[in-house]
């Protein structure tokens, strides 16, 4: 700390004596130095920011602040940091606010790299919150930077700082026109311009740090604030998905769409880009616990097990194979070592994962919640992945299939030769390490191009198929299930689960009676998420047709199409509420037929009103894909 500096702190403690006891600086800008103070009478922490006594000592530098504080002052939104007073004290003035403990946006960009795409799209959300509730006070922010937005330890909640340089936009000859105030990075061409600024100026500036927070690089970087600022006024960005490929598609385009040139083309208001932003990021359900430990081992284990299957286990046959061939006893020590290995070889992966489905089915959970947990994995990784290695693949993927394709072929080989005889025994290890590096060369080559390319419901369809329930039907044999309730899952697979779950505990001829319900429940389900897939793809198409420029010629047909997408939107709404209820009705039967006041004859007509349900939302569901694209082109 400086001595000039020195003499502040002491001075300016001295006038705050009994009343806030400073602790520390927290930093400073052109207009202040914020201070970390501790308020006695309420014993809590707040931050000062103090204008400079150079500054102060001019009337107008020292008008503007105070009025410029009061006017901040106003402001009362969770996503605003509070200013509790405003003050002049023995020469100095200065405000008293919330402290924030936490970090600067800013601050974590630099320290962590780009955000998440949820994560960036949440923080500008929340910002834009505050800004639309500021602008509707008449304060226009005009620096809204990383710096300002500050990221509360422990709830991570985004909070708008230093109104310092804002304006009452309605307040006559204070507007601030022919001024050039704010940060040039991220500064609105009208804001350089010297023009008057609105709302929508801020806007420009928020999609600027949602630029940085996606991407981890400026819209712009002249080297110099004077050549930056030419950038804004004459230059267009890159797109943000040129920048960041894995960001979802309608967030991307609700960053550009805030660049844009003219404020006219713009989003309106804080509220339509916090709606835009709260459309495009699909809202994904958490994936239990539970559900969650079970992908996670059994995706560790795949190499493991599949090594023990395609190495050891055809080394340890053909080992066996060529005692016995050599006359060897069953009952003679060599043999029934090996036997025994094999059996373990055989027997361990099912095992494990036996063990896995048990405690799996004990708390709620079946393979549809497996299935859905997988789907939701995969998509994670696919934005991950392409946001870490880009859209192709990458040196290290291509040698990996290479690799994996000759310690394949020479497993391959070489198990062949042991197994004919054509090979000496003392090499059955060849099979066995071939083996190990093709599937793992395999395995990563696979994985990394169906992370890239979106897929990865591989497994998921297995799991939530005729296979993963057989599974779930054998591990759930003598166990008594639970009372807890799994959360976190589609609705129509908890209907689903609780019939299924239903349907087993019924007699066996009741069950050979209702042989199809299982398949018209697993139709049910396969209906609602199709139509819910439908639905997202309308909800994307309303934030494609409600953003980019809007020429006055092309503006009826966008409102009609976005009409004609709302009403199919409701359409689906409805067919998905007909399916839903549907299961509900079967769940109903099933627990009034398993009391004692149901009847055979009543589950039964209710089958056939389902499976009619089914059909029609079949229909439905064939054009589907038609009329998606029709609109999406419209809406474009």
């Amino acid at each position: 700390m400086s001595e000039a500096l020195d003499a502040v702190f002491v001075g300016f403690q001295q006038a705050l004596a009994g009343r806030y006891s400073l602790e520390r600086e927290l930093g400073r800008g052109g207009m202040g130095i914020v201070y970390l103070a501790r308020e006695v009478r309420l014993d809590r922490l707040v931050a000062i920011k103090l204008l400079p006594p150079h500054l102060a000592a001019h009337p107008p530098l020292r008008e503007r602040f105070l009025r410029e504080a009061r006017t901040a002052a106003r402001l009362s939104q969770p996503n605003i940091v509070q200013i509790f007073s405003v003050d002049e004290v023995g020469g100095f003035v200065f405000f008293v606010m919330a402290y924030v403990n936490g970090e600067t946006l800013a601050h974590r960009v630099a320290t962590r790299g780009p955000l998440a795409p949820a994560e960036a799209a949440r923080i500008v959300r929340e910002v834009a919150w505050a800004l639309a509730y500021a602008h509707a006070q008449g304060v226009v922010h005009r620096d809204v930077k990383p710096e300002n937005i500050l990221l509360e330890q422990g709830m991570d909640r985004a909070l708008v700082a230093d109104f310092g340089i804002a304006r009452l936009a309605h307040a006559s000859g204070k507007t601030g026109v022919g001024e050039v105030m704010g940060t040039p990075e991220f500064m609105s061409p009208e804001q350089i311009a010297g023009e008057a600024v609105d709302g929508r100026s801020d806007l420009y500036s928020l999609g600027a740090v949602g630029y940085y927070a996606l991407s981890g690089r400026l819209p712009f970087d002249g080297g110099s604030a004077a050549a930056t600022m030419v950038q804004h006024l004459t230059r267009h960005p890159p797109a943000v998905l040129a920048v960041a490929p894995a960001v979802p598609r309608p967030v991307a385009q609700a960053i550009d769409r805030c660049l844009a040139k003219l404020p006219g083309e713009r989003f309106a208001t804080g509220e339509a880009l916090a709606e835009a932003l709260g459309d495009a990021m699909e809202i994904r359900r958490e994936t239990p616990v539970a559900v969650r430990s079970f992908v996670n081992r059994a995706r560790g284990s795949l190499a493991l097990f599949g090594g023990f299957y395609l190495g050891i286990l055809p080394a340890l046959i053909s080992h066996l194979s060529h005692l016995l061939a050599a006359g060897a006893a069953w009952t003679s020590y060599p043999i029934l070592f090996l036997s025994g290995a094999s059996a373990i070889v055989v027997l361990v992966p099912p095992g494990f994962a036996l063990r896995q489905m048990r405690r799996l089915l004990a708390r709620g959970y079946g393979p549809d919640d497996v299935a859905q947990g997988l789907r939701l994995t995969a998509e994670r990784r696919h934005e991950e992945y392409r946001f870490e290695h880009g859209p192709r693949a990458t040196m290290v993927e291509r040698a990996t299939r290479v690799v994996s394709v000759a310690a394949l072929g020479v497993a391959g080989v070489t198990t062949a030769g042991l197994l004919t005889g054509q090979l000496p025994q003392l090499l059955w290890g060849i099979p066995v390490v071939a083996g190990y590096i093709g599937l793992i060369s395999g395995v990563r080559w696979m994985v990394g191009a169906w992370r890239r390319a979106g897929k990865g419901s591989f497994w998921g369809r297995i799991w939530g198929g005729p296979v993963g329930r057989w599974l779930f039907r054998v591990g759930g044999i003598g166990l008594r299930r639970g009372m807890m309730v799994a959360v976190g899952r589609p609705t129509e697979l908890a209907l689903g689960s609780a019939a299924d779950a239903l349907f087993d505990a019924l007699p066996k001829e009741i069950r050979r009676a209702l042989g199809d319900l299982p398949a018209t429940i697993r139709g049910l389900e396969s209906h609602a998420q199709r139509i819910r897939k439908e639905i997202e793809g309308f909800d994307r198409a309303q934030v494609d047709a409600g953003q980019g420029p809007r020429p006055s010629t092309a503006q009826s047909r966008r409102d009609d199409v976005i009409a004609d997408l709302r009403a199919a939107r409701e359409s689906a709404g409805l067919r998905l509420s007909a399916v839903v209820g549907a299961l509900e009705t079967i769940r109903l039967d099933l627990l009034r037929l398993r009391a004692g006041t149901g009847s055979l004859e009543s589950v039964t007509a209710d089958l056939t009103a389902a499976r009619e349900v089914g059909d029609r939302t079949d229909l439905l569901l064939q054009g589907e894909g038609e009329v998606t694209a029709l609109l999406e082109k419209g809406a474009s």
